[in-house]
Order: C-alpha cells, then structure tokens, then sequence
C-alpha cells in the first residue's frame, strides 16, 4: 500500500495550476506519481519524471537493482498533460516526449489520463 506524502486536495490544485511556477509544477509531478502508484501498484515499469521523482508500478515481476527492463521517462510538463487528458500516450511517444523500453511499457498507456 503507498502511504500518501502529498494531500490530495493540494495535488489536485496543484494539477489544476500546475503551470505557474516550479514548486506547483513539482507537486503536481509528485502527486500524480502517488496517484499513479496507488491506482496501479508494483514494479514491472519505472516511470521517471526528472527532476521531480519516479515510481514503480503496475503489478509483474519486481525489479531490485540496475536499470529496470521497463522504463518510461518524460519532461514534467508532459507528463502533466498526459495526466490532465490533454495529450494522448503514444502521441507523446511518437514525438519523442516519451522515452519508453521494454514490452511492458504500452499497460502504461492504460492509465491515462488519471484526471479529465
């Protein structure tokens, strides 16, 4: 079970605000990663949102050390798009905002958009 760090009420309007400044921006990143952990927990696929965090989740095989074999990494500004349903998951791949490796990536896509 995730213990939440953030109080969804500020993560949800940090989400909803998410573009005035760094500290909004960050907390949305980490709601949203919290959000995503608790809705879809385990450790097939690492998603990374530097600077702002990352979390492993989706139920499967645990990874412990090294690079993970399933990886996701985007720009925080995506991700918050991806979050919010402003932008769609393979859009975002097709761009290149989206670094996605291993097979496992596209049950990712599944969870978006976490807010409409």
């Amino acid at each position: 079970m995730i213990r939440r760090k953030i109080d969804p009420v500020a993560g949800r309007e940090a989400l909803e605000h998410g573009s005035a400044g760094e500290a909004e921006i960050a907390l949305a990143v980490r709601f949203c990663l919290e959000e995503l952990a608790t809705r879809s927990p385990g450790g097939l696929i690492e998603l990374r949102v530097p600077p702002y965090g990352a979390t492993q989740l989706v139920a499967g095989a645990q990874h412990r050390r090294g690079t993970p074999p399933n990886v996701v990494e985007t720009d925080p500004a995506s991700f918050l798009s991806l979050c919010r349903g402003e932008a769609e998951f393979q859009d975002l791949v097709s761009s290149g905002k989206i670094i996605a490796s291993g097979v496992a990536v596209l049950e990712l896509a599944k969870l978006f958009p976490l807010f409409n």
